[in-house]
């Protein structure tokens, strides 16, 4: 691997190289020969077991740009050496380089792919959270560097030499990204802006910038999304793709004027479809075997269903990564893309010029398609265009807003859809919600008034004091079977479903929960607030 890696590491001071000892020259020729020997595969690979994690003060004497294109990795500082990791990938002038500068080294072999994941833990430090930032840039007094040309940036963890407000935005995407935020909302108030992220589908208070620097970071957020920042008047829409720590993330961005000012909504979406599983995802066995069997159907309509932020895409995207692509042409129509999946043609809708959903399909149904994918049927001629081509030989998967598997029917009844065509055409609903799993390093087993022993959230740093890390689903499924098409045909009521479904054996969003709860995975609490149940 040849990297320019000879300009870089001379900038560090003197005394960072310092505190490490002397003897480069010959550290250097010991390095190199540990380079070899790594290279021809001499070395051992270090368990993951007998390794320590990095520390991110020893990995910060190199820069991260430096580190991440010569994989290497300074992982520890002892008294007379540096600790430092190398793969496969290492480039030998990186090892050398590093030598030259700081002496002797101790050199330990890991895999590439272990050695990549590293680097980015130990650069994504805490001490450059958002709060830390922002506390520096409310000490400058100069605003005006915000209005600079943007700098070519590939990865946010390269930016620490920009301008204050620049910092701030790239701390605040970075420190999101970490936590796994869905969603970050800038909100001005009367004295001050509140920046809070959704995370597990809660909003948390990250930090309060003082409200004379609202006004920079609306503006520097609508120049990295290319919108106009002289209009403060209109809502506007718009789209950032970076990186951070070597992941592609998407960040669509929506302003809206409010009484103190534009309060600005930054969606993340990760581009990494590896998580697609919908074993990983949380559904139950038995629901996955049947869920199979409906999206290997040749023709028909297979909706998914829940409120917004319940993970139905999600679902849609690995239900899609279980189907041959080889042998199938399957087709999407999204707002937003929000994964890229191989071998699977996706467009996106825009509204503005008139891509619409239904405009979409029905040039999707000239492309000889087999599965189509509708991100959300939200009108009657979407609802009517999903509903022929399920008829004439086309397996179509959507999504749909109700709270229940057996009310999605009606819904599309209520949109307009004839029930003797719906009867003809669907194949079963999903129903979904999230639950918060609870935090392992905190929740806390407590005995009940009844004698029941359940686990409950507390709250460390761990889980930023929530009591929860992470999400689950809980899912119901309905079987559109001949007696549910009977009910379907003649526009029975959503209860009249509800009951033919749990007389086959469907469980209830409430009834699939409780194996969470069971397991300790979730509290009550939670499993209450999403579902509803008593």
């Amino acid at each position: 691997m040849s990297t320019p890696v000879a300009p870089v590491l001379p900038m560090l001071s003197a005394a960072a190289r310092a505190n490490v000892g002397a003897g480069a020259d010959v550290a250097g020729a010991a390095a190199g020969a540990a380079a070899a020997a790594a290279a021809a595969g001499q070395m051992p690979v270090a368990a993951k077991a007998e390794r320590i994690a990095p520390s991110a003060v020893a990995a910060r004497l190199v820069p991260y740009g430096f580190a991440r294109g010569g994989q290497i990795l300074v992982a520890h500082q002892h008294a007379d050496s540096l600790e430092v990791w190398i793969s496969e990938r290492t480039s030998d002038a990186a090892l050398a380089e590093v030598a030259r500068n700081f002496g002797a080294l101790s050199v330990v072999r890991v895999p590439a792919d272990e050695l990549a994941q590293a680097i980015n833990q130990a650069y994504a430090r805490q001490d450059g959270s958002a709060a830390q930032v922002v506390g520096e840039v409310e000490g400058e007094v100069d605003l005006s560097r915000l209005m600079q040309d943007i700098p070519e940036i590939e990865d946010l963890l390269e930016s620490e030499d920009d301008a204050p407000i620049i910092r701030m935005i790239n701390a605040l995407l970075t420190q999101a990204a970490r936590e796994q935020a869905s969603d970050i909302h800038i909100e001005p108030f009367e004295t001050s802006s509140v920046v809070r992220f959704r995370v597990d589908g809660t909003l948390r208070d990250v930090v309060r910038p003082k409200k004379a620097l609202h006004g920079a970071l609306i503006s520097r957020i609508k120049i990295m999304a290319q919108l106009d920042i002289a209009e403060k008047r209109l809502p506007q829409d718009g789209r950032i793709t970076l990186r951070v720590g070597g992941r592609p993330v998407d960040v669509r961005v929506s302003t809206l004027p409010t009484g103190h000012g534009e309060r600005a909504v930054l969606r993340l979406l990760e581009k990494d479809a590896s998580r697609l599983n919908l074993e990983a995802l949380g559904m139950a066995p038995d629901t996955l075997v049947k869920f199979d069997k409906l999206i290997g159907k040749p023709h028909g309509i297979v909706l998914v269903t829940g409120p917004t932020g319940s993970g139905k895409t999600t679902t849609l995207y690995a239900s899609m990564s279980r189907l041959e692509t080889a042998t199938t042409n399957i087709m999407t129509v999204e707002d937003p893309i929000e994964y890229d999946l191989s071998g699977i043609g996706q467009t996106q809708v825009n509204e503005r010029i008139g891509m619409t959903f239904a405009r979409a399909l029905r040039s999707i149904l000239r492309q000889d398609p087999d599965v189509i994918m509708i991100g959300e049927i939200r009108d009657l001629e979407t609802a009517q265009i999903a509903v022929q081509a399920s008829l004439t030989g086309h397996l179509v998967l959507a999504t749909l807003h109700t709270n229940d598997a057996a009310s999605a029917v009606t819904r599309l009844t209520d949109m307009g859809v004839e029930p003797y065509l719906l009867a003809s055409s669907l194949l079963g609903v999903l129903a979904q919600r999230l639950v918060r799993r609870l935090c392992p390093v905190c929740r806390e087993e407590r005995v009940e008034e009844d004698g029941s022993v359940r686990w409950h959230p507390v709250g460390c740093d761990k889980c930023g004091q929530s009591g929860y890390a992470g999400r689950r689903g809980v899912y119901e499924l309905l079987l559109i079977d001949d007696e549910i098409r009977t009910l379907v045909h003649r526009n029975a009521s959503d209860a009249e479903i509800l009951t033919s479904g749990r007389a086959q054996g469907m469980r209830t969003l409430r009834e699939d929960s409780d194996r969470w709860l069971a397991s300790g995975l979730t509290s009550l609490e939670e499993i209450v607030r999403v579902t509803g149940g008593s």
